[in-house]
């Protein structure tokens, strides 16, 4: 079982979400790290544990007022064992350029996508970038043929419910389920919601191959012990 740990950055600082209301993400404070400068939390998470896999939302991009260009390249040098995954609001063609750059992977966020962009997340390796399904709500935050479209999924996607981040409510099992039903053996992993590695197993018997987790970190209700055994599962 996979442990992913996040970090939102906007205007350039980490971040701590709140139910994906992103005017309200204020600058993070964690015991992880002195400060939020994003290179920071990401050693506070390297030395909790040695995660393979940091996920990385640039909410700068996402919001369209322009990513931040040494984000990635920041933080890959700053924690070289673990690969960065890359949210900046990136449509297909230009996620095909990070591919080539090989910098990190980039992630394709659902809600940042128009009606033509499905078809061309087709013409991307299935195995180079990874697909966030987003939902606000009961509402699916996209084109509808993205959802709808099983097959043409990445080898690897996210369940992303945003009204659970950082709401310390408990992950959306049920809506995780049911998407590992049409998933075809792909990798699903789950965000938002999870508190403790109680609703980490409760994603595992789901179907999950992995979590996205923030707050459950900054506040210790996963610690570096509960990591190791979970990442034995």
């Amino acid at each position: 079982m996979d442990v992913i740990p996040v970090i939102d950055v906007r205007h350039g600082v980490a971040v701590a979400a709140a139910r994906g209301e992103r005017t309200n993400y204020r600058p993070l404070e964690t015991p992880l790290a002195p400060g939020s400068d994003p290179v920071a939390v990401a050693r506070g998470y390297a030395g909790l544990f040695a995660f393979p896999v940091l996920y990385v939302a640039d909410l700068d991009g996402i919001e369209g007022r322009g990513g931040n260009a040494r984000l990635a390249p920041d933080l890959a040098s700053a924690v070289p064992h673990a690969h960065v995954w890359l949210d900046e609001g990136v449509r297909p063609a230009e996620a095909a350029k990070r591919i080539a750059e090989g910098v990190a992977t980039p992630v394709i966020g659902s809600e940042s996508l128009g009606d033509a962009d499905a078809a061309a997340l087709r013409a991307l390796p299935a195995h180079a970038y990874v697909l966030s399904l987003d939902f606000k709500g009961d509402r699916f935050a996209g084109p509808p043929a993205v959802l709808a479209e099983a097959g043409h999924w990445p080898q690897s996607v996210i369940v992303m419910t945003l009204a659970r981040v950082g709401s310390g409510e408990g992950p959306d099992v049920e809506r995780l389920s049911e998407i590992v039903s049409r998933a075809g053996g792909r990798r699903i992993y789950a965000a938002g919601g999870v508190r403790d590695r109680a609703d980490i197993e409760a994603l595992r018997c789901a179907g999950a191959t992995g979590v996205l987790v923030a707050t459950a970190l900054h506040r210790g209700t996963l610690k570096a012990g509960d990591l190791e055994e979970i990442a034995g599962l």
